[in-house]
């Protein structure tokens, strides 16, 4: 360092500064602001691009990832070119298909899919009997709505309702109540096959209502979300059992109290109450609920109708029937007598001859004397209890006393 520096450093005159000072505002200064651009470019004029530029930047349009500029360029150019604009709209439509909107609930046809895919790859050693699917895959809908209910759910109001002599009952219970009711019914089955029977305190009820009325008086208090677990351990008993036994159990029948039910019917039974109490804890909760799969609603739906002829023998012997007018005699057995023709429309229809003289009479389209026509969810709800005969008929022709016997047993199929 020679003198001078030393001079400078030890008498403090100041260095030569290499950071600059802080600029003044151009504000400050009074002088004119720049372009906003910084070239004195007009920003309303497009950019000027080649037609092959334009194209490439289709698909950033259709994503919406160019800048304004670019994005007025191409617009403008759709205006003018009809390739690139026919380009354009279906690279708009593939982007809604990438961004389709979704429910956060689930398919209910998911669990059906899944395993359909895993039995493809490997079928089942024991599989599950074409007659008692519907019970499997009605019970695993229940279940997956319960999943998620909590205790304000597992208590909320529900009104059971169905027919008897000829009126609407109603019975008032919660979504804890309807577990209930639906494990102390299956147990029916459950005994039959030789099962634990939930009702083992109370062994002398027999049919619906009283094994109902008989569990749930067994405890002191209503009951609570702790029936969820023992109903679902019986359904994995009930389907794993009957998949045991396969075709073997085709003459095995469950008693229901009053009258008995082969084991295919009774699963089918059990499979249409399960979705009807199903729709009940659903409507509570204020919660959508599809009906089953078109194939299972019309398996319930022969049930129904299979039953119908019985029905209506027994509306005969209680006095309730109306006698046919233009036919003094009844069909007797074995041979063809009046016949209602039942169409039931949708995609699980179908078309029914329904004989109304005699439930051994055989049904003939030459003893046709009325035709009904209804939804197929309409009449379910029909032989539920749920629906009034006078409100259900979308079609009706032909003797009207015979279309109101056929709605009203139907109506009487439907217990608690």
């Amino acid at each position: 360092m020679s003198g001078a520096e030393e001079f400078r450093v030890e008498f403090g005159e100041p260095r030569e500064r290499r950071i600059p000072m802080p600029r003044a505002s151009v504000e400050d200064g009074g002088r004119p602001l720049p372009d906003p651009v910084g070239r004195g470019e007009d920003v309303s004029v497009p950019l000027v691009l080649p037609h092959d530029v334009l194209k490439s930047l289709l698909g950033a349009w259709a994503l919406a990832a160019c800048s304004a500029a670019e994005t007025d360029a191409v617009e403008h150019h759709l205006g003018d070119c009809g390739g690139c604009a026919d380009e354009a709209r279906r690279l708009r439509e593939a982007v809604g298909l990438l961004h389709q909107p979704e429910t956060l609930d689930l398919d209910p046809a998911l669990r059906t899919r899944v395993l359909d895919a895993c039995l493809d790859r490997r079928p089942p050693r024991i599989p599950v009997p074409e007659w008692a699917a519907p019970y499997d895959a009605e019970t695993a809908r229940l279940d997956a709505l319960l999943q998620d209910f909590g205790d304000a759910e597992w208590h909320a109001p529900v009104r059971l309702r169905w027919f008897e002599d000829d009126a609407q009952t109603t019975r008032r219970t919660t979504v804890a109540g309807v577990i209930a009711h639906l494990l102390a019914v299956d147990g029916v089955i459950a005994t039959a096959l030789g099962l634990d029977d939930p009702l083992g305190h109370a062994p002398g009820a027999s049919g619906p209502s009283p094994r109902t009325e008989a569990y749930w008086r067994s405890t002191s208090l209503p009951p609570t979300r702790a029936v969820h677990a023992p109903w679902r351990e019986q359904t994995h008993a009930l389907v794993r059992t009957v998949s045991f036994t396969g075709s073997s159990a085709g003459g095995f029948t469950v008693p229901y109290g009053g009258f008995e039910l082969p084991l295919h019917d009774a699963m089918l039974d059990r499979a249409f109450g399960c979705w009807v109490h199903a729709e009940d804890i659903a409507d509570a909760v204020d919660y959508p609920y599809r009906p089953p799969s078109p194939r299972h609603l019309n398996k319930m739906i022969d049930l129904a109708v299979r039953l119908l002829p019985g029905a209506l023998a027994a509306r005969r012997r209680s006095g309730r029937s109306t006698p046919p007018r233009t036919i003094r005699h009844l069909a007797p057995a074995g041979h063809p007598g009046r016949t209602l023709r039942l169409e039931i429309e949708g995609p699980a229809g179908g078309n029914w001859l329904i004989p109304l003289d005699s439930p051994s009479a055989t049904p003939s389209t030459d003893w046709e004397v009325a035709h009904v026509a209804l939804d197929s969810v309409e009449f379910c709800h029909l032989a539920a209890g749920h629906l009034l005969p006078e409100e259900a008929a979308a079609g009706q022709l032909g003797d009207k006393e015979a279309i109101r016997d056929v709605l009203y047993a139907t109506a009487s199929l439907s217990r608690m």
